[in-house]
């Protein structure tokens, strides 16, 4: 596993996203730095800890995070570029939304998007880094909110419960009731429900 060099002298920031693999809605990164003279303790991978502490760390990050910022792709920026691409354009958007710029960025995975300045790729970055630990929790809290929001609008496709994951009860109501305009028309679960019209 690659090891985690900080560079010394620069404000270093990690990005993260949330939502590749569900069939509805954006992909959302997000971006922070933190700031070393306020530690948040408990950061973690953002699957790691439940929702409730999620939901307690997030305000806490952005209240003492030098910067943050969240950074997304729509389902028809999905749907246009490829998941992938679209990810990566999401954390760039991030990166480039931060209030102050980093010197140098981690990534969690394994690819980096195009930015302005050094970054390294760093698997399972969400349990490694704590500044990619932070992004994580921001970017989950903020895209299930959505999903809390969209299961409001269409209550019975269940978002609040599989936050658009292609779970039985999903594709169940993917084929009963069809594809919404959120949903990513170019996955195939929901090019299956179109055809279907």
């Amino acid at each position: 596993m690659t090891d985690i060099i900080y560079p010394s002298g620069v404000l270093v920031a990690g990005v993260d996203e949330v939502g590749r693999g569900p069939l509805v809605g954006d992909v959302v990164t997000a971006a922070v730095i933190l700031d070393p003279n306020h530690p948040i303790p408990g950061l973690a991978d953002s699957k790691a800890i439940s929702e409730k502490r999620r939901e307690k760390l997030a305000p806490l990050i952005r209240e003492h995070a030098l910067a943050w910022a969240i950074g997304r792709c729509s389902a028809a920026e999905i749907d246009q570029l490829n998941i992938l691409q679209a990810t990566l354009l999401a954390m760039t958007r991030a990166v480039a939304a931060l209030a102050v710029q980093p010197g140098f960025v981690f990534i969690d995975g394994n690819r980096c998007p195009e930015l302005p300045m050094p970054a390294q790729a760093v698997v399972k970055g969400d349990s490694r880094v704590a500044e990619i630990s932070a992004a994580s929790i921001l970017a989950k809290v903020a895209r299930d909110n959505e999903m809390l929001a969209l299961d409001a609008m269409y209550p019975q496709y269940g978002f609040a419960r599989h936050k658009g994951y292609p779970t039985k009860e999903h594709l169940a109501a993917l084929a009963e009731h069809g594809a919404l305009p959120e949903h990513r028309k170019s996955f195939k679960p929901v090019a299956r429900a179109l055809e279907r019209i």
